[in-house]
């Protein structure tokens, strides 16, 4: 504690009565409790790094501020970080050795996510999903007398809450739902959190309102056999991410009246590092081995597969650092840019997707880019369309996420 060191959590700006407050949340949910502090504590908390000791951070304030941060005052601050598991020291560690044990304990993967984005109970979930297809955004119900030709190969749908973006959710499960056959679906998801392993999977089931959708134990103990990194290594990330989440939400409600099936749910980390240095990931050998492993399990699997990818396009703001007003002029070239991408991924071109986030660095901090390059790489298709294109923003702080959903055939 004298040494504070703050976790990897989220912090950002917001507006609070005309007066800018620090916002600070764990989307890893150990800390349930949402914080919100003055904006001159951002100077502090950048202190809080384990190198920096009291009396170093008080020093460091007062030849910023020319004022004195009295001791009380900082020791407060670390006690209410603290009590709500915002630090990274022995009492965290001792809860996420627990939380740990839980998860692998559980016989599913709990709904992390029900009742703030979506109701828990069955017939509200149902309804609400409804309304997502039958709304004047969205596409219509699924037409269980549709043809399925050409059949659906691969999906692009969003991962961005579903109060924001249910009907272009709903765009792409009518598809699905239309024009494909597949009884296993690959489902990769953005993983929000850092980790060492570029590909995380997890045995478990996921629930749903509407049931559990069941993972294929057959199919991941072949992938694990074929690939010679530790898939379930960081396997606690699927515990809290969304991204996976809520594509089963809507497998399940698309599909369970429907057919049997399974999934094989993977998370993929940041391929960020190599648009740095304009190296596809394909020329990393854990990517390619991972894409080799996949490739090699699917056909050996002799199964109907489809690829899914639930992943957003552009993050940008004050929320995610960019200085500045969210002018027009901005989002028009946000969308011009977001478009770009789109017309990659219709080609079904890895190289030039790859290419449009490598020019600027992935200036526009597009979280879908590692799951879309590996869909790229597995997809049996020779087209993509684009269903439908939205952005959600936040005024309080001047930010926009924007999101879309395609189809592959």
């Amino acid at each position: 504690m004298d040494y504070p060191k703050l976790r990897p959590v989220e912090v950002f700006p917001v507006g609070v009565e005309n007066d800018t407050r620090l916002y600070m949340r764990d989307p890893l949910q150990y800390a349930t409790q949402p914080l919100v502090f003055p904006q001159i504590t951002s100077f502090v908390l950048s202190h809080f790094d384990g190198q920096h000791s009291l009396v170093d951070i008080q020093e460091a304030f007062a030849r910023k501020f020319s004022q004195v941060l009295p001791g009380e005052q900082l020791r407060q601050l670390i006690e209410q970080l603290d009590t709500h598991y915002y630090l990274d020291n022995a009492r965290f560690a001792r809860l996420q050795q627990d939380t740990l044990r839980a998860f692998r304990q559980a016989p599913v993967r709990d709904m992390a996510h029900a009742d703030t984005c979506y109701s828990s109970q069955a017939d509200e979930f149902s309804r609400q999903l409804s309304g997502f297809f039958s709304g004047d955004e969205g596409p219509g119900l699924p037409n269980a007398a549709a043809q399925p030709q050409p059949p659906l190969r691969g999906l692009i749908a969003p991962h961005i809450d579903l109060r924001v973006g249910g009907p272009t959710y709903a765009w792409a499960y009518k598809e699905l739902a239309e024009r494909c056959a597949a009884d296993l679906f690959v489902v990769l998801g953005t993983s929000h959190h850092g980790s060492d392993s570029l590909f995380v999977s997890t045995r478990k089931d996921y629930d749903t309102p509407l049931g559990p959708v069941k993972t294929d134990q057959d199919f991941l103990h072949a992938l694990q056999a074929n690939y010679d990194q530790d898939l379930f290594a960081d396997e606690l990330l699927h515990r809290t991410e969304h991204s996976l989440e809520f594509q089963m939400l809507f497998l399940q409600y698309v599909l369970a009246d429907r057919r049997d099936f399974t999934v094989v749910p993977i998370l993929v980390s940041s391929f960020h590092h190599m648009t740095l240095t304009r190296t596809p990931p394909t020329e990393t050998p854990r990517v390619a081995d991972f894409l080799t492993a996949l490739h090699e399990t699917i056909a050996d699997s002799r199964r109907s597969v489809c690829v899914v990818a639930g992943v957003d396009f552009a993050h940008v703001g004050h929320k995610f650092g960019d200085p500045g007003e969210l002018t027009q002029d901005f989002l028009d070239w946000v969308e011009a840019e977001d478009r770009r991408l789109i017309q990659a991924l219709e080609n079904v071109d890895p190289g030039d997707f790859f290419d449009q986030i490598a020019k600027d660095a992935d200036k526009r901090r597009v979280c879908g880019f590692a799951p879309m390059y590996t869909m790229l790489h597995l997809l049996d298709a020779e087209r993509g369309t684009l269903l439908k294109y939205d952005r959600s923003i936040d005024s309080q702080t001047q930010s926009s996420v924007s999101f879309a959903s395609l189809a592959f055939y």
